[in-house]
């Protein structure tokens, strides 16, 4: 009996990696089997190709690599940690909780092409991973939402102000202003549960993210 696939997207800044860690200890605190995998994985080196895309070794704009070969990257980075980490406890039943996933090559290289190309490149990208790859699907995909400023804001704040460290996505306003167009996007077209990060200007508290967050993922299970 296959497990779940639940994904927690949004973008750099939206705090994912808290959010997951958050809904995995609260699972696990009720008795679930659950793991929390996350992407890329840099530890592994089949994230060797996504790392050079990054630091900017194929070019420092990030239309130099095109959409289709940048998701060829980080897609085999997945399809080698299904195979030799978390896809047997996935196929066994267990509950994986996904810091970004296919979603994020939805979301970060559907922004590279033009807008009437965007539907022609999602069909691609899910029939590439799904179908042909084999990856697990999504059970539910949650997207914490945050306009490009605050997300901007909170990126210079992890840096501590050192816009150095950004790699080519974080450093280029213009690139994220249309990565948060087309997050948008594709979490009304495929309906994704949207959770807003931010009351007006105003940040939300952690804690209460994480009950909209807990609250859209407890029905699936």
């Amino acid at each position: 009996m296959k497990g779940k696939l639940i994904v927690i997207e949004g973008l750099d800044g939206s705090g994912k990696a808290t959010q997951a860690k958050r809904l995995a200890a609260v699972l696990e605190q009720q008795g679930r089997r659950v793991r929390e995998i996350s992407f890329p994985n840099y530890e592994s080196d089949s994230s060797a190709l996504v790392k050079m895309y990054l630091s900017g070794a194929f070019g420092r704009e990030p239309g130099d690599v095109n959409a289709y070969a940048a998701s060829s990257f980080y897609a085999v980075d997945r399809y080698a940690g299904m195979k030799q980490d978390w896809g047997p406890f996935y196929e066994a039943g267990g509950i994986l909780i996904a810091d970004r996933y296919t979603t994020s090559n939805a979301v970060h290289q559907c922004c590279k092409l033009p807008r009437e190309k965007w539907d022609e490149y999602l069909e691609w990208l899910f029939h590439y991973e799904y179908a042909l790859l084999h990856l697990p699907k999504p059970d539910m995909v949650v997207y914490l939402r945050l306009e490009i400023e605050t997300s901007q804001h909170l990126m210079s704040g992890r840096y501590h102000g050192d816009e150095k460290k950004k790699d080519i996505h974080e450093s280029n306003t213009d690139y994220l202003q249309h990565a948060h167009l087309a997050a948008d996007y594709c979490a009304e077209k495929y309906a994704w549960r949207t959770v807003e990060c931010a009351s007006g200007s105003t940040l939300r508290g952690i804690d209460e993210i994480g009950g909209d967050v807990l609250h859209a993922v407890l029905p699936l299970l």
